[in-house]
């Protein structure tokens, strides 16, 4: 009791406050989001996240060994797929000399050592900009679980180290982890979108690729059928759990301030490692602040970041992993 307890104590100057402090964050909590387009010396910002880009192959490779030489380990990557590549069933996912694949190997290729994790989801590929086969306004569970375990063993075969699927079908851990095992790809990681938000926050992330759902009449226009209502807790908490079951290495939950108690209730329940997605909305709100002088970007950032480690990340996919592992 006070004052043979003054709290302060632990306050007085930065080093007692460093030693004491019990959350830190170093370059080994990232994973980095990658954009990459077809083309060559393509390096195009995407106009509502700033300083963020989609990157050619030839690009991809530059600046994924400029990650690594900065202490970062791990990418997740996303293709921006061409408007006549794109049908219902995601069949350019598919093909072993797709963007995706190349990708993989450039990086592999460029930095071996660099971890590479992909997106497994139909959406960039889908003409209705949907995460699965569409048909009569519905979205197929069952038949788009097919198609992502056929699009992780391809992912598999060109090099990747971990497959994600985003896509929040049913099932679809436990039909990628069985065709990986009966495929001999054993060691082929999983980290899975089981928390993952029918979130308003996603708006920018749809620019960079052009995957928001198509406003066609009779086909939803949103993807609350399949993707978590902000609404609901337990919700999430069940399929996490169901996901650990089918065979996810990694779990994650999606976006990540908003959704802070989700992380932490796993974390109380869970020894998967947790992997939380700071998403483009978190990532464009801060640099429009920023921009306007209404916040410190810097101080902002670093403090978002460990907010989400601190409610119990394992790991954060993050735009801003550049960024800060320069101030760290």
């Amino acid at each position: 009791m006070y004052p043979l307890q003054r709290n302060r104590r632990l306050k007085t100057n930065e080093a007692i406050r460093s030693l004491v402090r019990e959350t830190t964050i170093t370059p080994n909590d990232f994973i980095v989001p990658m954009f990459v387009v077809e083309g060559k010396n393509v390096k195009e910002e995407i106009a509502s996240m700033p300083n963020y880009f989609r990157y050619s192959l030839d690009y991809l490779e530059k600046e994924v060994k400029t990650l690594y030489k900065l202490g970062l380990k791990a990418i997740l990557l996303f293709v921006k797929v061409p408007e006549n590549l794109k049908d219902n069933s995601g069949s350019e996912a598919l093909n072993p000399d797709g963007l995706m694949q190349r990708a993989i190997k450039t990086v592999k290729n460029a930095c071996p050592e660099m971890l590479v994790m992909t997106d497994v989801a139909l959406d960039p590929y889908s003409s209705y900009g949907h995460d699965g086969i569409v048909y009569e306004g519905r979205i197929l569970n069952d038949e788009t679980n097919a198609v992502l375990a056929e699009m992780s063993l391809s992912h598999a075969q060109s090099g990747a180290d971990f497959v994600a699927p985003s896509d929040m079908m049913d099932g679809r851990i436990f039909e990628i982890r069985s065709l990986l095992e009966d495929e001999g790809f054993h060691n082929t990681g999983i980290m899975s979108y089981s928390a993952k938000y029918a979130s308003a926050f996603y708006g920018p992330f749809r620019d960079a690729l052009d995957s928001a759902p198509k406003d066609i009449q009779d086909i939803p226009k949103d993807k609350k059928t399949y993707q978590i209502d902000p609404a609901n807790r337990t919700d999430a908490i069940k399929k996490t759990l169901l996901d650990i079951e089918e065979g996810a290495d990694i779990v994650m939950v999606k976006p990540g301030l908003c959704y802070l108690d989700i992380v932490r209730e796993l974390k109380d329940r869970v020894t998967t490692p947790i992997a939380v997605y700071q998403v483009s909305g978190e990532y464009a709100m801060l640099k429009a602040a920023a921009e306007k002088g209404w916040l410190d970007h810097d101080n902002v950032m670093l403090e978002q970041t460990l907010a989400i480690k601190r409610a119990g990340a394992n790991l954060i996919a993050s735009y801003f992993a550049k960024d800060v592992v320069k101030l760290l």
